[in-house]
């Protein structure tokens, strides 16, 4: 199976760029707002929370970026993978905040259970040829 003709390529494309994209911007805005985010990852008990931080991000911009550009799709994947399956209980502990907090929680905690099973897909797909991509690392 091989994603690399036609409307297929381009919609996977168009995938890409949304999914990928959209990750290495969260993981720019890691960057830029490090103290505010440190600080709520404190509050959530993560250890090293300003390291932490800037980790993830390094993750989600690599992992975004290697997605949308084909490059070591099953490394980007599987960063993507490791973060959400790392922060998504971690952050978006709903069933442990308080009321007024839940629902907002619960909407982060289901948007990154989607986001991981999306991560899924794109690592399951990492060994096929992938039209637009550099092809850096694809096929592995």
């Amino acid at each position: 199976m091989a994603i690399d003709a036609g409307l297929g390529a381009i919609g996977f494309l168009v995938a890409r760029i949304l999914f990928g994209g959209l990750l290495a911007f969260q993981g720019l805005n890691h960057f830029q707002n490090v103290g505010a985010m440190s600080g709520y990852a404190q509050s959530k008990g993560v250890p090293a929370a300003r390291a932490s931080v800037l980790f993830s991000g390094g993750m989600l911009i690599f992992g975004g970026l290697g997605i949308v550009l084909g490059v070591f799709p099953a490394i980007a994947a599987g960063a993507i993978a490791v973060f959400l399956l790392v922060t998504t209980p971690m952050m978006h502990d709903f069933w442990a905040v308080p009321e007024d907090q839940q629902q907002d929680e619960m909407t982060s905690f289901i948007k990154n259970v989607e986001l991981l099973g999306a991560s899924v897909v794109f690592l399951a797909l990492s060994s096929e040829a992938w039209a637009y991509a550099l092809g850096i690392g694809l096929g592995l």
